[in-house]
Parts: structure tokens; sequence; C-alpha cells
């Protein structure tokens, strides 16, 4: 029996980047129904990527600091027949596929490859670099289903996600808390979320929003159950994060925090359901006026205050804002 011919993929980053990128998976898949498609990412995300319907194979691809992987796991004999890079912009992402020896490989470093634009939306990004080869992707196509037969541990509860993976994108925990406090005066449950490590930030919150039966906390779900849980939340309050984009993916209605980097390269799309907070400043709107991988709060994450981010709330949930604490 004749193997499937193959198509890699490489996008070893985080589960943000990873939903970014459903929109181009799902042109590939359609594109190339016939083959194999494997993806090379973080194994953390073997879940995820499956739930995108896009993908077959999952091949660990760790990227330490969000770099890029010097070499790909390749278990098969045959080289891939496509490959794709929709990890970056230069040879560094184009390299460990190019070792591979494709025998077509899509990519903005690639002879003959598309220009990349720096101010270009993620999912809008990937989906040109297909179109340029003439594969049709829609930048709009990024749902996903709710995990079947999972179920929530804490349904219709506002979910809070203080974490980021750098402490530029981390509103401070006090104005987290601030906001919890007066979604559960307002009799409204809250969900205080983080990831490994996060438990302590995940505590600070849910102490300072007033533990009681209307505050729970999760750390560390596994994708369906965290899946499961901004599905069936009333709403999400997040960073520029992964959980940002899940919740976009589900339809869950949204208040991401912007700070080092505009809404305007990662917010979600523009829809009644979800708000953006950005106070870009002096810098006016460029696309990266900070580091989004600094360690402290950005200062334009810091000009967003708790009463914006419950009036914001109010608005997606088409009710009054909470307010005890929302001059905090």
């Amino acid at each position: 029996m004749t193997a499937r011919p193959r198509l890699l993929v490489l996008r070893a980053l985080g589960l943000g980047d990873l939903l970014t990128a459903v929109p181009a998976l799902r042109g590939l898949r359609r594109a190339f129904p016939g083959h194999t498609l494997a993806l090379a990412a973080p194994a953390a995300l073997a879940q995820a990527a499956a739930a995108t319907g896009a993908v077959d194979e999952l091949l660990p691809a760790a990227a330490p600091g969000r770099g890029v992987p010097g070499v790909l796991p390749w278990p098969h004999g045959r080289p891939p027949e496509v490959a794709v890079d929709l990890h970056g912009s230069g040879p560094a992402s184009v390299a460990p596929l190019r070792a591979l020896r494709p025998g077509r490989l899509l990519a903005y470093a690639a002879p003959a490859g598309p220009r990349w634009r720096a101010d270009e939306h993620e999912r809008d990004r990937w989906c040109r670099l297909l179109a340029w080869h003439g594969i049709p992707a829609d930048p709009g196509d990024l749902r996903l289903a709710p995990p079947p037969g999972v179920r929530s541990p804490a349904p219709g509860a506002v979910v809070l996600h203080p974490g980021a993976d750098a402490g530029a994108r981390r509103w401070p925990a006090e104005r987290f808390g601030a906001v919890g406090g007066a979604l559960r005066q307002a009799g409204l449950p809250v969900a205080v979320t983080g990831g490994p490590g996060e438990e302590d930030l995940v505590r600070r919150v849910a102490a300072l929003a007033g533990r009681g039966p209307e505050v729970t906390t999760a750390v560390g779900l596994p994708f369906p159950r965290l899946a499961a849980l901004v599905a069936a939340a009333r709403a999400v309050v997040v960073g520029d994060t992964g959980i940002a984009h899940l919740a976009t993916a589900l339809g869950t209605p949204s208040v991401v925090l912007f700070g080092p980097v505009s809404p305007r390269l990662w917010g979600p799309p523009a829809a009644a359901r979800h708000r953006v907070l950005w106070h870009p400043g002096p810098a006016g709107r460029a696309p990266r006026p900070g580091d989004p991988h600094g360690t402290r709060p950005d200062p334009r994450l810091l000009r967003i205050t708790p009463a914006e981010v419950l009036a914001a709330l109010g608005a997606v949930l088409g009710a009054p804002a909470p307010g005890p604490a929302a001059a905090a």
C-alpha cells in the first residue's frame, strides 16, 4: 500500500500562535486533501492542534524562549512533499525545513516568496502567504467547536486570566482583583485561571477578589477542560495571550488588554462580542511601541483602569457595568 504524501508545517510557538494560524492550516488542509498534514509544534499543543480539524500528526518541536528549533523531528523516511513555514520571516525558520529537502517549500524567506509586512495581523499574514502560492485561505475561518462531553469547572463565570508569558503583557494582579471584587459584589461568579507555574498569581487575584463560593480557581487545565471553561464562560478578561485567542475561536465575549503590541497585529476580529483596550500614548499607533518580552508591565498596559475593564464588560454583556470597585 502506497503511503500518503506528507505536508509539514512549522509553527513551534504557543497556544495563541497556533490559534491565529488556524485559517492557514485549514486552507492547506483543503488544498492538499490527500496529504497527511504534520505540524511541528510543542507537544503540549497536541490536543489543541487536533481540535482545529486540520492537523493529522503533531511532531514535538520545542522552542525554548519562543525561538526557532535548529533541527526538526522527521521520523518518516521520505522527505515531505510540501513544507510550509508559518513560524517566521527569515532564514532561521526556513533552514530546518530546507534541511529536510522537501519537494516544495512555501515561506516568506524562500526565493521568489512574497514580501513580509511588519504591520500585518497575524491571521492575515499567513493567509496572504498561501494566497501568493495560489492557495486560498480565509482569515475569518478560525472558529473551534466546544470539546464534546467535557464539562466546564465554572459554567457561566466571568473568567479572569491574569497571566502571560512575559511581564510586559501582565496587567497588575491588584487590578484584576478589583475587577473580580466588583463582579462578585454584583452577584456574578468569577473564575481565575492560570497556566502551569502561575499558582501564586491565581491565588493572589482570587484573594483580592474576595474568596467565597462565587470565586473559583483553575490552574494548568488540560486543553479540553480549558476550552470547556472558556466556551461556557459569560465573558473572558485577559491580556494579549493565548486565552484571548481561545475566546475568539470559541465565540466567547472577551475584553482583551493590550500594552506593548497593537491589537491590529494580534487582536480579535471586529465584533460586538469583543472589546480591546489599548492606550498607545505618545508613541501613536505604531504596531509595536514596546517590548512584548519585557519583564515589567508595559506603560501602555498600565494606562488601562479597572473602571474601563468593567465598562467594556458591560458592553460585551449588554448589561450595566458593575460599580462598587470600578473606581479602583
